[in-house]
């Protein structure tokens, strides 16, 4: 099972040191802030350390999450905010818009940004494995669930802590909902095809492979229509893929659901609805060029000469020339017209984000070590605000090299 996916690049963030002198009035706030800047500094580097495992990403991403949530929630469970909420300036790129920055003096734009990017982080584990020549089925599982992990955070993000911002989000940048949406579905479907390999080795019924192939296809055509409106020079090369992936599950719906239609006698059926197949097939084929040729975030790659790709076309050619002899042989049905119309619903191997929430608040914030913070004393020039020249440096994400089977580079 050797996929390809997409990535967009990481997104990458100012530093951010948490010293408040004469803020933080005693050891116990001074430790918190440590905390806080040695937690965040070790999840920032495990985001590009290809040593990193979905176990290790958890501990890290708990750790500072529950630390930054003392920066958010009340302690008294009352609806007033935390005092400390606009203490710190937090400053992160996007995915899409290259190293233009967006900032915002709100500890809750740390939270989505730094949530986000350890749901991509989950995306990219899923793609480095799958970029493997031979993965195990305990891998496959990983990737599975990694997928969907990913899905269940950026919904959460959306759901209830986006809306919490009291700056507008921006027009085209990660946090807006069709950015959003994309991400959620493309998971989805992303992990239906370790779903389709899985029931394709079991050699499961082609009615439930043409089904769940079917219903990936249409993910990925609701994730690039969901970014029909965004400027091209960002999001054209991300839409190529979603447009080449619909096709090939396209293809790969026609071509089970003829071999369905041949089960049952109907092959003329079956024979029009494998010429259907390659023209998706050919179609995606045109956009696999067509990706590789656009400009724009993401993966450098060939997926034309992707072992799953050559695979699919491989298996029209044989199903299809099989369809023909049997029909010159044995039926001497008419080919119709029209191609079948696909009107498949899968019941089995649906694919549902991982509910996400972020851990409770770390125990070292207790009312004593909030109120130990003095806001009074904060530099009238507010030095927690970064130099408005700092530079945000891109993260420097590992290149997974192909294997010998892969045709493409992963991100």
């Amino acid at each position: 099972m050797t996929h390809w996916f997409h990535r967009n690049p990481l997104k990458a963030t100012a530093p951010v040191s948490f010293n408040y002198y004469g803020v933080a009035t005693t050891p116990a706030a001074t430790k918190v802030c440590n905390d806080l800047r040695l937690s965040r500094t070790r999840l920032l580097e495990l985001f590009t350390d290809t040593s990193c495992n979905p176990e290790m990403m958890k501990n890290a991403a708990d750790l500072y999450f529950s630390l930054l949530q003392g920066f958010i929630l009340s302690l008294d469970d009352s609806s007033q905010e935390c005092k400390l909420r606009y203490i710190q300036n937090f400053k992160w790129t996007d995915t899409l818009q290259g190293q233009v920055p967006s900032a915002q003096q709100d500890a809750v734009f740390e939270l989505v940004s730094m949530g986000f990017n350890v749901a991509l982080w989950y995306t990219k584990y899923a793609s480095r494995l799958t970029g493997k020549e031979d993965i195990t089925e305990d891998e496959a599982k990983d990737v599975h669930r990694s997928l969907k992990i990913a899905a269940g955070i950026f919904k959460h993000l959306k759901e209830s802590h986006i809306p919490k911002l009291i700056t507008p989000v921006e027009k085209g940048r990660d946090l807006e909902a069709r950015l959003i949406d994309s991400y959620i579905v493309q998971c989805q479907a992303e992990a239906q095809e370790v779903t389709i390999a899985r029931a394709i080795e079991l050699k499961h019924n082609p009615g439930l492979i043409a089904a769940l192939a079917y219903e990936t296809a249409n993910f990925y055509q609701k994730s690039d229509q969901t970014l029909s409106s965004l400027d091209p020079t960002y999001a054209g090369k991300w839409r190529k893929y979603l447009n080449l992936k619909s096709c090939f599950y396209m293809a790969y719906a026609y071509c089970y659901h003829g071999q369905t239609l041949l089960a049952s006698d109907k092959c003329g059926e079956a024979i029009r609805s494998l010429q259907e197949s390659e023209k998706f097939f050919a179609k995606a084929e045109a956009l696999c060029k067509e990706y590789g040729e656009t400009k724009g975030p993401g993966t450098t790659a060939k997926p034309s000469g992707h072992l799953f790709f050559r695979k699919l076309g491989n298996l029209i050619k044989n199903t299809l020339e099989k369809c023909q002899r049997e029909n010159g042989f044995i039926y001497f049905q008419k080919v119709p017209a029209e191609a079948p119309q696909l009107e498949l619903k899968a019941n089995y191997g649906l694919v549902e984000p991982v509910p996400f929430e972020f851990p409770a608040l770390n125990a070292h914030w207790t009312p004593e070590t909030v109120a130990a913070f003095d806001l009074t004393k904060r530099p009238k020039d507010d030095a927690a605000k970064p130099k408005p020249d700092e530079e945000v440096k891109p993260l420097k994400e590992p290149d997974i090299k192909p294997q010998k089977d892969s045709g493409c580079q992963i991100s």
